[in-house]
């Protein structure tokens, strides 16, 4: 069930961007928030779809004090791209996932509010993630919609965004079901590009040597070949001058065959 409130008319109301407050309350928080939003963002590129980061929902018309940040949510079925905040009944889709990058201090709020508000929207799915192992002992909970109430998830899968969550010291590891093969984190891209670089320049040396040990072949047999025609025309030289030789015996009146 979708509990967005709606409002027949609705004058001129301001519904902020933005609060003043910090995105998150340590580095390691700050570090997981933004690591999945942009993992996630780029797995979806070519989805309908949208991934916000620390944006305000606003899930009641009319009413802007109504509202929460969720840390990373995931909405499909609207417009990719991103949005200073987003309203329900505006795009007519409630987020799909949503993480919190919880801790200690948010334990309360994350658990028992968000939890509760979330449920009550119809978001598919709801992951705590802990990246100080403050009160969540694994790190990473998440609650599945089953009707109108959540469930545990057991498996450690998101059924929505078809991937497997892991947890991979201070931050969520994030795998394709069907291959297994990870998503990248954007450090890893650049590793995995700058390796690239590497193996596509060795690639190029080696094609590079090769090519030079063709020519360098192809130089030596040159070689053979024109040491092989000098001596060919030796030969011939050699031969010629024989056959002069014998014609001016023979008018000497001299026999070449005789001579030793």
């Amino acid at each position: 069930m979708t509990a967005t409130l709606r409002v027949g008319i609705e004058s001129e109301i301001f519904y902020p961007s933005a609060d003043g407050q910090p995105v998150a309350e340590t580095y390691d928080h700050l570090y997981a928030l933004l690591t999945t939003l942009e993992v996630l963002k780029q797995y979806l590129a070519s989805r309908q779809a949208t991934v916000l980061g620390n944006q305000f929902l606003y899930y009641a018309q009319g009413f802007p004090k109504l509202r929460v940040a969720p840390d990373v949510m995931v909405i499909f079925d609207v417009a990719p791209g991103g949005r200073d905040n987003y309203k329900i009944w505006e795009e007519g889709q409630v987020p799909t996932v949503i993480f919190e990058m919880t801790s200690f201090g948010t334990k309360g709020q994350d658990e028992i509010f968000k939890k509760t508000l979330y449920e009550q929207l119809g978001v598919k799915e709801y992951w705590l993630f802990d990246p100080k192992g403050e009160w969540i002992e694994q790190q990473l909970r998440g609650y599945r919609l089953r009707g109108e109430i959540y469930e545990p998830i057991q498996d450690g899968r998101s059924e929505p965004l078809q991937l497997r969550l892991v947890v991979e010291e201070r931050l969520i590891g994030f795998y394709l079901e069907d291959t297994g093969e990870k998503l990248l984190i954007p450090d890893e891209l650049v590793e995995a590009l700058r390796q690239e670089i590497l193996a596509r320049q060795q690639a190029e040396e080696l094609v590079e040597q090769e090519r030079q040990r063709a020519e360098q072949e192809r130089q030596r047999a040159e070689q053979e070949r024109q040491r092989a025609e000098q001596e060919r025309q030796r030969a011939e030289q050699a031969e010629l001058q024989i056959e002069q030789l014998k014609a001016r015996l023979r008018s000497l009146n001299v026999d070449p065959d005789t001579i030793e």
